[in-house]
């Protein structure tokens, strides 16, 4: 697997290959945004390391270069730790985000989680959340509107977080289930960062994201989807 790294830290880079390297990666480096766009381009990587406060281009400018040509997965390792910056750097097309200073453990987990790409065991045929259709299997969302179909695109993380709820419709899902099962065990008490994640879902797919009626919070405990109610909704479509 072919992974490029960009950053402008000499020591972060070196130290990123030399452990990736070890484990079997093809690593690519670049130490500004221009050369992390040149590099994307000529080799082509599976997936993506980026800083966000590179020179020449910053990390967002680069991430929306790259989303014009690639779906390849983008990870962001910067030491920015805002929220704001976060939800920036996940809008502009980043599948993930890991604050520095980081354990190498968490970085690998992050990897795998981006680069998981079989079936969904189990999973449900097409869904209907409000106007969205979802199918989890072929990892396709539309939302219906008047001038025809559109597509939502999803980052492989809400992939992981979306499919496990649908898989367990109706089921309270743990917060410490989901963070194990997606991120490793070593961040079951990270709840913010998948707090995050469910907000950014509730946006693209909730009809109304500040009142969701299909991504329910458990108060203390976790998420639950409601398929009952997905079911209904697109039932009474139809009889309209």
């Amino acid at each position: 697997m072919k992974i490029l790294i960009a950053d402008d830290d000499a020591q972060i880079l070196r130290a990123l290959r030399i452990t990736l390297s070890a484990r079997g990666y093809e690593i690519i480096t670049a130490t500004n945004g221009i050369e992390a766009v040149n590099a994307a381009i000529a080799h082509h990587p599976d997936l993506f390391m980026l800083d966000l406060g590179m020179p020449e281009l910053d990390g967002i400018e680069v991430i929306q270069g790259l989303r014009g040509w690639t779906q390849a997965p983008i990870l962001v390792v910067s030491g920015r730790t805002g929220a704001a910056d976060k939800v920036e750097a996940l809008d502009a097309g980043a599948d993930d985000y890991v604050t520095k200073p980081f354990s190498i453990d968490e970085l690998l987990a992050r990897i795998r989680a981006l680069t998981r790409r079989a079936p969904h065991a189990g999973a449900p045929p097409a869904i209907r959340i409000g106007d969205v259709t979802v199918d989890i299997v072929a990892k396709s969302i539309t939302r219906a509107s008047r001038g025809g179909d559109e597509r939502v695109r999803l980052t492989p993380t809400e992939w992981e977080v979306l499919g496990m709820l649908v898989r367990n419709a109706g089921k309270l899902v743990t917060r410490q289930s989901l963070l194990r099962e997606i991120w490793g065990s070593e961040h079951i008490t990270d709840t913010g960062y998948l707090r995050l994640y469910i907000a950014q879902l509730r946006k693209k797919l909730e009809p109304d994201p500040a009142h969701p009626q299909y991504l329910l919070t458990e108060s203390g405990m976790g998420y639950r989807f409601e398929l009952e109610k997905a079911q209904q909704g697109a039932a009474a479509e139809t009889v309209e």
